[in-house]
């Protein structure tokens, strides 16, 4: 009993930090917003919200730089090896600093095809440009913080991540309102709050490595650091985490581009249930970031006692948080959409299509929780396909022959495109569960 005690502890001291700093980006989205909200032109809005765009699928496309690391920090650490979780480190920043490198080379042409994607209008293109032009410094502190974040889970440390995260969002919120409110600056000045936070914020977390790093452990020979097969496998994870997350980006833009042909006010309903299912996702990955790095220790350390109990408590906990969010969404749904809107235009819809969010948690929790077992155990070729065949077998045909159906049509498409992602995670761990368990007796 005390043991069980123990785990459910564990969990959340992992899970509730990554929550808090999960929860906290959203809130800096809304500080940007009501900056620029409040100038006299609302092109200034409009821009900030549109070069946004671009940098939340650019940098999240990368986000493989926290989870790749996390799953190989955690082996490294239940295997009690400072010497290769130090390497892991390095190796992983040599390859953020790579890439930072190659955007800020090629962001011409990036921001030349992104803007048109986007197909702007030209009193707002400008604008968008000059936030692009400045917020892309940010790539190699951005980026590098990705590397950090993912050591320290990895370590069974999420007190660092969340004193890294809301130390970053809290001075961007701050030199945003220097900036634009004390200083008159518009959207250069969001754009170059962004980038100062996130170097403070790489610098902050810099410190911590160095604090958490033992002085004893510090000698890494240059063959060990760049050993081919572990940089080999270091760059397959990434590359397979990169190719998920391209797809859920495409599923995400594809469900909005669609919703838009509905007109206006049904693109706005949905955007404004989106933000239901970003909180939720956002607060239900803090179990999954839990569940990284158990099973990546407990993988390391040939725990077979802790791989279980850890799958075991996380999925507990995922379901009655899953369960409180469907119950909130039923109860208060529609009190929450009239506090975000009061168009009767967009709160009717809202209303309609609300149903659909209040069993999406329930529908989607476990593919939440699986993505954290499946980079705890380095399953990244696994994750990759899992999207790849619920995004063609699943979600594009369902939108394809349910067209007739509107907009209840892509709900129900990406309703489907999550249950089938998690019924195939689950069929993969059934599958590989065997041999996880005898590499752990």
């Amino acid at each position: 009993m005390n043991n069980t005690r123990f785990n459910h502890r564990q969990v959340w001291q992992l899970a509730l930090p990554m929550i808090i700093a999960n929860i906290s980006t959203p809130l800096l989205g809304l500080v940007d917003t009501a900056v620029m909200g409040h100038l006299d032109n609302a092109s200034f809005l409009a821009a900030v919200a549109l070069a946004g765009l671009i940098f939340n699928f650019l940098f999240w496309g990368f986000g493989f730089l926290r989870m790749g690391t996390a799953g190989l920090s955690a082996q490294a650490f239940g295997a009690n090896n400072t010497l290769e979780l130090n390497a892991i480190l390095l190796r992983a920043m040599v390859l953020a600093a790579s890439i930072s490198l190659l955007l800020l080379v090629f962001q011409q042409s990036i921001a030349a095809f992104s803007f048109y994607l986007i197909n702007c209008n030209d009193s707002i293109e400008p604008l968008a440009q000059q936030y692009f032009y400045i917020r892309i410094w940010s790539a190699p502190a951005c980026l590098c913080q990705y590397v950090i974040l993912g050591w320290f889970l990895g370590r069974q440390n999420t007190t660092s991540p969340l004193l890294i995260v809301v130390t970053t969002n809290a001075c961007n919120i701050c030199l945003d309102l220097l900036f634009v409110v004390h200083y008159g600056m518009n959207t250069e000045g969001v754009a170059l709050a962004s980038v100062l936070a996130e170097y403070i914020g790489l610098i902050f977390g810099v410190l911590l490595v160095i604090r958490n790093i033992p002085v004893s452990s510090l000698s890494l020979s240059w063959p060990h650091l760049f050993q081919a097969d572990k940089i080999k496998a270091m760059l397959l994870i990434n590359g397979h985490l990169f190719v998920r997350t391209l797809c859920l980006i495409f599923t995400f833009s594809f469900f909005t581009v669609q919703g838009a042909k509905f007109g206006s006010a049904i693109l706005a309903a949905n955007a404004i249930l989106m933000n239901f299912q970003t909180f939720m996702a956002y607060a239900l990955d803090g179990f999954a970031h839990a569940a990284e790095a158990l099973i990546g220790r407990a993988l390391g350390a040939k725990n077979k006692a802790l791989f279980q109990q850890s799958i075991k408590t996380t999925a507990l906990w995922s379901l009655l948080v899953a369960l409180l969010f469907t119950l909130t969404f039923n109860f208060a749904g529609q009190d929450i959409i009239n506090s975000l809107t009061h168009l009767t235009e967009v709160r009717e819809p809202a209303y309609e299509y609300l149903p659909w969010l209040i069993a999406l948690p329930l529908i989607s929790f476990s593919s939440f929780l699986l993505d954290g077992v499946f980079i705890g155990a380095t399953l990244s070729r696994q994750m990759r396909d899992c999207i790849l065949l619920s995004l063609f077998l699943v979600f594009l045909p369902s939108w394809y022959y349910t067209q007739d159906l509107a907009n209840h049509g892509l709900w129900l498409a990406l309703s489907l495109f999550m249950l089938m992602r998690t019924l195939i995670m689950l069929g993969y761990y059934l599958y590989y569960q065997r041999s996880i368990m005898q590499s752990l007796a």
